[in-house]
């Protein structure tokens, strides 16, 4: 395999503050694999041997519920950690993620953890700030789906997903990953039909473009105002 360039990991988050001597020789331990997409990185509840830097793609990060219900509660962007269950003082995956397009994603031993936090600064206190930021989506999508009705539940996943990948298109903002009518009813707790006939009239009304595996918002302030609607 070819070596690794230090460019992969100058200016991210938890590698900003190193010089390349350090970049080097976290380069030097990890491994780069790609995933296809759909494929499992880790599932929930396996033993956390490897944490994760994802360098290119998305993934939908999936819980199970006490009654066996998978959420997607989730997404992961380029150029953040994940799979970081020693930050969680934890041995096993507090969650399955899984590509949600092709993906490349270095990884490393666990045993590595403590020697990151305590040798490389700005590691420890970049981890836990995602850390923080996420355990801050996760409580928000599950009191979304605790309290909000449906319409506004599915336009304030839409919205995450725009604001987290949205690229700008033509038609308006395109969500830059795949994402299926399935997917969106996972992350809201609602079901495919009720997803399909949601979509379908935003289609007619101008707010959204669907198509198989592929949205664009083409009127976001359209889906804003229904994400703040009042019950």
């Amino acid at each position: 395999m070819p070596k690794l360039d230090e460019s992969l990991l100058t200016g991210l988050p938890p590698f900003s503050q190193l010089d390349r001597d350090q970049i080097r020789e976290i380069l030097d331990a990890a491994v780069s694999r790609r995933y296809e997409e759909g494929t499992e990185i880790f599932r929930e509840s396996d033993a956390a041997d490897r944490f994760y830097l994802l360098l290119d793609g998305y993934l939908r990060v999936v819980r199970t519920t006490p009654g066996g219900e998978q959420i997607i509660v989730l997404h992961i962007s380029p150029g953040q950690l994940f799979g970081i269950a020693p930050a969680l003082h934890r041995d096993t995956y507090p969650a399955t993620a899984i590509a949600a397009a092709e993906s490349i994603a270095l990884s490393w031993p666990v045993r590595l953890w403590a020697d990151f936090t305590a040798r490389y600064p700005g590691f420890a206190s970049e981890t836990y700030k995602t850390l923080g930021q996420r355990l801050g989506q996760i409580q928000e999508t599950l009191t979304e789906m605790a309290t909000q009705a449906v319409e506004k539940r599915v336009a304030c996943a839409l919205l995450r997903m725009v604001t987290q990948s949205g690229r700008k298109v033509p038609e308006g903002i395109e969500i830059a990953f795949p994402i299926t009518r399935q997917n969106i009813s996972d992350m809201t707790g609602t079901t495919l039909h009720t997803v399909s006939r949601l979509l379908s009239a935003w289609q007619k009304d101008g707010i959204v473009e669907s198509t198989r595996k592929h949205i664009t918002v083409t009127d976001p302030h359209a889906l804003v105002v229904l994400s703040e609607a009042h019950p």
